[in-house]
């Protein structure tokens, strides 16, 4: 692994393209079709943007406030760790560890920003990653997690209490598995017209599923229907495919991404008393697709293919401020962890400092330091 300090603006570096795809294959759980697919054109369609959302309001602030903005909060790039030789497709961050996934199937896990150890190398693109205890659950390209999809399982995430696992899959359907024995409690069928892109779950057990069919939908158990998942609602505002979603820590707001380069802006409807939620408007800014999404405190992180990643901080009423744009990568940023810098400094009474991970189709992974002010 290399480890390149990183100033303003950031560099990367030029690789060789040769990949090694000689690898030896993890224990998993898979379906009959144990092929194993190489990256399709799929994979990358969601690098297409597609025209904006004119229809829906803007809750950026003017130019001027944005300029103001970020002469007041501060950030740097720490570090370009070059652990992979191919596209990164995913990051997770568990604790003081840090987890990578990349194109060529190589899960790599780091301490530090410095210690590196190869925990999976399967052959098959790695498309996500979710940490629980000593366990580590990877989705694959080649339809596992090694599981019963049949088609690539693009996304997992886990319950609160960690005892269901969510994924899935561009075969249209998300299933539901016990961690403690990994068995299949639940698989819904036909829940989207096209590839399920993302899957978040919100504290209260609400199922939140993003396509490529443009539409998201909620879910929710129904204990009346042996504790199956039923259909909620469907959110019907993008234009184009939706490749990333994310919820605010108390889950009234829903962030969804997509090829229209636009962040919706969903919040429960309050009046309605349902589970249903209300468009508020869109965060605008970024000038290709929406990749990725994180939440950390009340940030919002949004990676593009335009290479950038850009901060985002909910102001006074429904308005929302661009507190930072990162520049640096040579390629689309395709996944994005965040967290709280545990490290306290000169600044940190006055503050908040936050640690952003970026990982990107350069095949590198980028640590920002973000600090903003208490004021913001």
């Amino acid at each position: 692994m290399g480890f390149l300090p990183c100033p303003l603006p950031c560099q990367s570096k030029k690789k060789s393209s040769d990949i090694d795809h000689d690898q030896t294959q993890s224990r998993h759980l898979s379906s009959d079709s144990s092929s194993s697919l190489s990256l399709s054109s799929r994979s990358f369609s969601s690098l297409y943007s597609q025209p904006s959302l004119p229809s829906i309001p803007s809750l950026s602030i003017s130019s001027s406030q944005f300029d103001q903005h970020l002469s007041n909060t501060f950030h740097h790039c720490l570090a370009t760790l070059t652990s992979h030789s191919s596209y990164v497709f995913f990051l997770s961050l568990a604790g003081k560890h840090l987890y990578s996934g990349s194109s060529n199937g190589e899960i790599v896990v780091l301490d530090n920003y410095s210690k590196e150890n190869i925990v999976c190398q399967s052959g098959s693109a790695v498309k996500s990653i979710v940490i629980m205890g000593d366990k580590i659950f990877s989705a694959h390209q080649d339809h596992r997690i090694r599981i019963h999809h049949i088609d690539t399982v693009s996304a997992l995430a886990l319950s609160k209490d960690g005892s269901l696992l969510y994924s899935a899959s561009w075969d249209r359907t998300f299933k539901v598995w016990r961690t403690s024995d990994f068995k299949c409690l639940e698989s819904v069928w036909n829940a989207h017209d096209d590839a399920i892109n993302s899957i978040v779950i919100s504290n209260n057990g609400h199922v939140y599923t993003g396509s490529a069919d443009k539409k998201i939908k909620i879910w929710n158990k129904q204990q009346v229907s042996n504790n199956k998942h039923t259909l909620v609602s469907t959110l019907e505002k993008h234009k184009s495919a939706v490749n990333a979603l994310a919820l605010s820590e108390d889950g009234s707001v829903l962030y969804s991404g997509a090829c229209d380069r636009s962040i919706i802006v969903w919040e429960k409807d309050s009046d309605s008393g349902s589970n249903s939620m209300v468009v508020s408007g869109a965060l605008r800014g970024h000038k290709k697709s929406i990749l990725c999404l994180a939440v950390v405190s009340d940030l919002v992180c949004s990676g593009s293919a335009d290479k950038t990643v850009r901060i985002w901080k909910k102001g006074f009423g429904k308005s929302y401020s661009c507190l930072a744009v990162f520049e640096g990568h040579k390629g689309p940023v395709k996944c994005l962890t965040a967290g709280l810098d545990s490290k306290k400094d000169d600044n940190s009474c006055s503050g908040n400092s936050y640690l952003v991970y970026s990982g990107s189709l350069d095949c590198d992974v980028k640590v920002w330091k973000l600090w903003v002010p208490n004021y913001l």
